[in-house]
């Protein structure tokens, strides 16, 4: 068993035009003083961190490095996952996902998705240079629009999706390998890889990757109505990472998994503060750190009624509160006996 790291956050939600939230290092200072130890950077924030930059310059990257550690910080890891997403856009969703992309390649698909895949590449490089052993990202998403099967799915339609999806990752994925890094899938509604089944269907064309591993948070399998502690039973082995996140199931007879089109607010599921949630963040805890994960454990803020600064201030001390120290001995050992082989022989009668 080994303990796991933290606390993190992610910066993603709390990023603005006004301090401190405005430049990497202001946003350190704000996360230090909250108690975190660890920051997960957005990679298309390029004020906090200019990946393409960090891919060929070890001597910015260090740079980035130093203001992190300058306030006691170390940096967890990097996350594209708004980047990630372009990799594989249905094209209902062209016009939506533009937006996540820099404007020489809006309204291009092809060139949106070669832009996505160069920077996905960069994030491997750049992770290196900064030593780092994982990478956040999403999937993007081909089959998602046929999610319900009405009118049916033609055959062969979800296989041709995930077949495509395989071809597009498995060169980024191989960039990774070369750089030692992992690519970490947040498995999460809107992608293709939304729950177990979708990423073995993933993993099995990809060939079991190495590097094609997994973002834990357990935020998106309450939505889902999963079970979220056997899944790291199922998955312990390919967790990478781990998004600390709450969220609450509360059905009615108007509306349940799929939400009715409500806001946020109004969904029978939705994301709240660390908490305030349904999540049993004891038990996945415990069984992570049975299984040995070691990766930082980080914040996701996203609640639909708190906010963001009061969700951050109460998210370090909640998490620091989860993380076991794990036991090196067991609780028994003072019982120990002591015998050899030969006394359990006689024990046994095998004398």
């Amino acid at each position: 068993m080994r303990t796991i790291k933290g606390p993190a956050i992610f910066l993603a939600q709390f990023a603005g035009d006004k301090a401190p939230f405005d430049t990497l290092d202001h946003i350190c200072a704000w996360a230090a003083d909250l108690g975190y130890k660890g920051v997960q950077i957005p990679t298309w924030l390029t004020h906090f961190v200019d990946v393409e930059k960090a891919a060929t310059s070890k001597t910015y990257a260090d740079e980035v490095k130093g203001t992190v550690q300058s306030h006691g910080l170390e940096i967890a890891e990097l996350a594209s996952h708004i980047i990630g997403q372009l990799v594989a856009v249905h094209p209902a969703y062209d016009t939506l996902s533009d937006g996540f992309a820099i404007p020489e390649v809006r309204g291009n698909p092809r060139a949106r998705q070669e832009w996505a895949v160069k920077h996905l590449k960069a994030c491997a490089a750049a992770s290196k240079n900064l030593g780092l052993k994982a990478h956040a990202t999403f999937s993007g998403a081909l089959a998602w629009p046929y999610l319900y099967p009405f009118p049916q799915r033609p055959a062969g339609l979800v296989e041709e999706a995930f077949d495509e999806l395989a071809r597009r990752w498995t060169p980024i994925l191989d960039e990774f390998d070369r750089h030692g890094v992992d690519v970490c899938y947040e498995i999460h509604p809107s992608e293709d890889l939304f729950d177990g089944a979708t990423y073995e269907m993933f993993l099995e064309r990809v060939n079991n990757h190495p590097r094609a591993n997994l973002l834990y948070d357990p935020s998106h399998f309450v939505l889902q109505q999963l079970d979220y502690l056997q899944y790291i039973d199922f998955y312990h082995e390919r967790i990478r990472m781990f998004h600390v996140k709450d969220a609450e199931f509360n059905p009615t007879g108007r509306q349940g998994v799929y939400g009715g089109f409500q806001s946020w607010v109004n969904r029978a599921g939705r994301f709240r503060s660390l908490g305030d949630g349904q999540v049993d963040f004891a038990g996945i805890f415990s069984k992570l750190s049975a299984y040995g994960f070691d990766g930082w454990a980080v914040l996701e803020w996203e609640c639909a009624i708190k906010s963001a600064e009061q969700g951050a201030a109460e998210g370090a001390p909640f998490i620091q509160s989860h993380i076991i120290n794990v036991t090196e001995k067991a609780f028994d050992d003072f019982a120990a006996s002591g015998t050899d082989k030969a006394a359990n022989r006689k024990i046994l009668g095998l004398s």
